[in-house]
Formats: C-alpha cells, sequence, structure tokens
C-alpha cells in the first residue's frame, strides 16, 4: 500500500473507531447521565410533542445511538454513517430550538460532516476492494 492510501487508511479507522465509539457510549450514557443530564438538551417544543416521557424517549434514544454506533464499528459503516450524519443534524436542529446550547449544535454538525465522510470513504474503500484496486482519487498523482 502506497503512503497516500496509507494515511486513507488510517483516516478512516480513526473516524470508525471514534464516531462508532461516540455513538454507543453516548447511547449507553442515556441511562446513567454521567456525562451529561441528557433531558436538558431536548427542546421545549419536542416534549410537548412526544407521546412519551423525556426519560422514556432518551431511552429509546440510547437504544438507537447504540444501534448505529454498533453498525459504524461493524460491516455496516457506510449505512451507520449515513444515519448517523442525520441524526446529528436532527439533533443540532433540536438544540437550536432550545434557544440554548448553541456550541454543542455546532459541535454536532461538525461530527455530522465527519459522519458522511466516514461514509464516503467507506463507499471508496468497497469500489476499490470490489475492483481489487487502492483508492486514489483523481488527480491525485499530479502536480499543480
Amino acid at each position: 500500500m502506497n503512503d497516500f492510501n496509507a494515511r486513507l487508511n488510517s483516516s478512516w479507522w480513526a473516524l470508525r473507531l471514534c464516531l462508532g465509539g461516540a455513538a454507543f457510549l453516548a447511547g449507553l450514557d442515556k441511562y446513567f447521565n454521567i456525562l451529561a443530564d441528557w433531558q436538558a438538551y431536548l427542546s421545549p417544543v419536542v416534549t410537548q410533542v412526544l407521546p412519551v416521557s423525556g426519560a422514556v424517549f432518551m431511552a429509546l434514544v440510547g437504544i438507537i445511538e447504540m444501534i448505529v454506533g454498533l453498525a459504524i464499528l461493524t460491516r455496516w459503516t457506510k449505512v451507520g454513517s449515513y444515519i448517523a450524519m442525520a441524526w446529528l443534524v436532527a439533533i443540532a436542529l433540536n438544540l437550536l430550538m432550545t434557544g440554548r446550547f448553541f456550541d454543542v449544535a455546532v459541535r454536532d454538525v461538525a461530527m455530522a460532516i465527519a459522519a458522511f465522510t466516514l461514509a464516503r470513504l467507506t463507499e471508496s474503500r468497497e469500489g476499490a476492494t470490489e475492483s481489487g484496486t487502492a483508492y486514489v482519487p483523481h488527480g491525485a498523482g499530479s502536480r499543480a
């Protein structure tokens, strides 16, 4: 594997482990509230339309986040990453509706972009594996 592909591969692994682990741990923490009081992040608009309490909703969110984290960490990296991307954008929109936590919303948008990047890198890796070639993006070997 050439140096360029080795760097792409290490970037893919870093994103995969970080995003998958973070999603799983955040989901697990919905049951312990060690990292945060997760219900505090729920917008009043959202809590008014929920058919369940905020605590029950967060428990369900925790299950979904753990499943998405495991998907990213296993053979469903691409699908899990796209789900995480959409999920993180939805969380950021919820946070904006609270009128607070704008810093967390910005972080979640950045994480959504990272999840999108992981999904696209995974697609490239899958394409390279199917064709039996190493992934080298168009123009990577040329000098400007």
